[in-house]
């Protein structure tokens, strides 16, 4: 099975810990010590910042896959882009709570100029099976594969040129209580909630002024 250990932030820690998420140094590769956060079992690991984040705004540079078929780390690869470590056994965090109360992480959003290219990486370099495409109308299309219990949702945009490399561009919170989650939040951090996609959900989205790195928003639990 493959997993994602964690995604790689060129960004500051600062705004997340003024949002409440307590934080703890862990060890790079390279033997020099960075700062991570562990949400929901996902972890944002902050490296050096970057001068001139990617036009979309994503801070994010990479990520760390766990996948228990490989017998010890690999090198750095590229994933149609997206620079990419594996190892074989997840890394031990601390147990931390956080005062969102994030239940679990329903999606990363990955963004790319063609989908067929990067949803063939995916299941070819990391052997997760392309679950599903969807029309989304408006030239946008999306594919959906699966690590653990996170999905994947590949979005190819009109906008983006088919050479467009993938990027990790966003990230989707559950939470057990999306209403109570935005009051705390307040208004000059979070919008309003709206229906999500998916029937019975919805969903609200961090404003781009907080400077997470990244587009982040909170999402309702599975309508059971």
């Amino acid at each position: 099975m493959t997993m994602i250990s964690d995604v790689w932030m060129s960004s500051s820690i600062v705004p997340w810990r003024r949002l409440g998420f307590a934080d703890f140094p862990i060890s790079q590769p390279d033997g020099s010590t960075v700062f991570c956060l562990s949400i929901a079992g996902l972890g944002f690991r902050f490296l050096p910042e970057l001068s001139d984040p990617s036009a979309s705004g994503s801070c994010v540079s990479g990520w760390t896959l766990v996948a228990d078929s490989v017998s010890g780390d690999r090198d750095l690869l590229s994933v149609d882009g997206i620079e990419t470590r594996v190892i074989a056994g997840p890394v031990a965090v601390p147990q931390l709570t956080h005062a969102l109360n994030v239940a679990s992480i329903d999606h990363l959003v990955i963004t790319t100029g063609s989908l067929d290219r990067t949803c063939g990486a995916i299941t070819e370099q990391l052997g997760l099976p392309l679950k599903r495409i969807r029309d989304a109308g408006h030239g946008v299309r999306q594919g959906f594969h699966r690590a653990g219990s996170i999905i994947l949702e590949i979005v190819e945009r009109p906008d983006l040129a088919p050479e467009t490399a993938a990027e990790i561009w966003g990230v989707v919170f559950v939470v057990e209580d999306l209403d109570a989650a935005v009051t705390w939040l307040g208004p000059d951090a979070i919008g309003a909630p709206r229906d999500a996609v998916q029937s019975g959900r919805r969903i609200a989205s961090v404003k781009k002024e907080v400077g997470l790195g990244l587009p982040v928003a909170l999402m309702s639990p599975h309508v059971r």
